[in-house]
């Protein structure tokens, strides 16, 4: 005990006097660049001067430039960076350099002294101001921008986050359509199915009279205003005549619209599931038939294996049910899928008086060309689950629907190789034939960015998979992309229930 006693009394004592006579880790260093991500979170809403202390040891800011003031659409005197240094978030600076600013351009690699700057809002752009051209060195030129793709409704719920950074906004168009005279120069509200961001021309800009396309992607610097009540803004900058990628400039108007459908209803599925459309049009389907294919990719679904027949392929992988009768008028709902026409399966409510265009004994009856009689459509078992609509009665491997959705993920759906096999796409709120950004083609589902799919719902329930969107017509795209609501239906649901609120709408 009382060797143990001194032992512990020794063992203290080193610990003590040891770490008293140094209590810095060997060799631990500051880092001498802030990221600015740490230097935009200094600012709390009054002016901040840029102590080395308030910069937490640190003094200077490195990233790459992305203004560019050679065809004058930047803030006169700004010099804009961003970097990744902290969680690998990207963010943005505007630096107050005055005339010096143009000297930079795009993939300028710099490092800047900013102790004794201020950090300050200027005409609503947070900004490092007192700091001179001396401060600035340059490490490094030509270095590659990566493409930040961001849809305009998280520029507008965060526009702090993505100032001055460089985006771009994809799919973009204006509405109404533009006129053949109509030019940059000026505010445009931007539309790419996700909400409308302001597009900001200077009248001097070199392409302010540059004609407005019909649908292209625009690279531009998030810069923001600021409101009297102290609300940020935010609007779009190009910087030249090159960040317009035209994508079109023509209207393809879809006929159909797929709006919904209900998969997997509360008890057996044979003949109880049906999918919801509506015409863009009115359409006498006698004289303008069209087709409506399903594929089901579940583990025990035959042929095994990539679809090399894409939704031609059959057996228990596609089943085709053609509408060659009846009428729906522009801007109304019409449903096709099982014989029994109720809304959630055995004893539920009847909705035969609903506009049915076609109703199939799909339990009985083979599909119309392809397709095996079965139990159930769609995958229930968490494997990918697909609609498509065609135009016409024919539909083989390279046909193009004029609409589709996915369901999950799971299952041999597309391969590259030795030759491209798979379901091809439309080109829709949620797919392109081309990458929108690479232009490469990508004409199939899982190829490219087409990855998009609505998340699958638990089995046996009775969800109703409601897609709630907005298309303009006169336009022919998605103003409002598609989004999944479900809605989970019970033995007494009513039409009003997936047909109401939150359903497609026409503009």
């Amino acid at each position: 005990m009382k060797y143990s006693f001194v032992y512990t009394i020794i063992l203290c004592s080193v610990l003590v006097f040891g770490c008293a006579k140094d209590q810095t880790y060997p060799g631990a260093r500051i880092s001498p660049y802030i990221a600015l991500f740490d230097i935009r979170d200094l600012y709390k809403g009054s002016d901040v001067t840029l102590t080395k202390d308030r910069m937490y040891g640190s003094t200077k800011i490195t990233g790459v430039v992305v203004s560019d003031h050679t065809e004058g659409n930047m803030p006169e005197g700004l010099l804009v960076l961003q970097d990744r240094r902290r969680l690998s978030e990207l963010r943005g600076i505007s630096i107050a350099l005055g005339n010096a600013a143009a000297n930079y351009v795009p993939g300028d690699s710099i490092i800047v002294d900013v102790e004794g700057g201020i950090l300050k809002r200027v005409n609503g752009i947070l900004q490092i101001t007192g700091v001179n051209e001396t401060a600035v060195t340059k490490v490094a030129t030509g270095k590659a921008i990566a493409v930040n793709r961001v849809p305009s409704n998280l520029v507008l719920a965060n526009p702090d986050k993505y100032e001055s950074t460089l985006i771009v906004v994809v799919k973009g168009g204006f509405n109404p359509a533009p006129a053949p005279t109509d030019v940059l120069s000026g505010d445009k509200l931007l539309n790419d199915g996700f909400g409308e961001l302001k597009l900001h021309t200077y009248a001097t800009a070199a392409f302010a009279n540059n004609s407005v396309p019909f649908l292209a992607n625009f690279y531009g610097i998030v810069f923001n205003q600021q409101t009297a009540d102290k609300i940020l803004v935010p609007q779009l900058q190009m910087r030249k005549a090159s960040d317009v990628v035209v994508l079109s400039s023509t209207i393809n108007v879809a006929p159909i619209l797929i709006t919904g459908f209900i998969s997997d209803v509360a008890g057996g599925d044979g003949n109880y599931e049906y999918m919801q459309f509506m015409a863009t049009r009115d359409i006498d389907f006698a004289a303008t038939p069209f087709s409506v294919v399903v594929t089901n990719n579940a583990n025990a679904s035959t042929p095994t294996g990539y679809p090399a027949n894409g939704w031609a392929t059959g057996s228990m992988r596609t089943y085709k049910m053609n509408l060659t009768s009846g009428t729906a008028a522009k801007g109304t709902f019409f449903y096709v899928g099982g014989a029994n026409k109720l809304i959630n399966g055995a004893s539920s409510t009847n909705i035969s008086n609903a506009n049915w265009i076609r109703a199939f004994d799909y339990t009985t009856i083979n599909g119309d060309g392809f397709g095996t009689k079965t139990s159930g459509l769609f995958a229930n078992s968490g494997n990918a689950s697909g609609l498509a609509v065609f135009a016409g009665t024919t539909v083989t491997a390279a046909s193009v629907p004029v609409d589709v959705l996915f369901v999950a993920t799971g299952g041999s759906l597309y391969t590259p190789t030795p030759t491209a096999q798979g379901y091809r796409i439309a080109n829709t709120d949620w797919y392109d034939i081309k990458n929108p950004i690479t232009l490469e083609d990508q004409p199939f589902y899982r190829s490219g960015s087409n990855t998009l799919n609505m998340a699958y719902t638990t089995a046996d329930r009775g969800y109703f998979y409601k897609m709630g969107g907005e298309y303009n017509v006169a336009l022919g795209r998605w103003m409002k992309a598609r989004t999944q609501n479900n809605i989970l239906l019970t033995k007494t649901s009513t039409l009003s229930e997936i047909e109401g609120e939150g359903a497609t709408k026409l503009q």
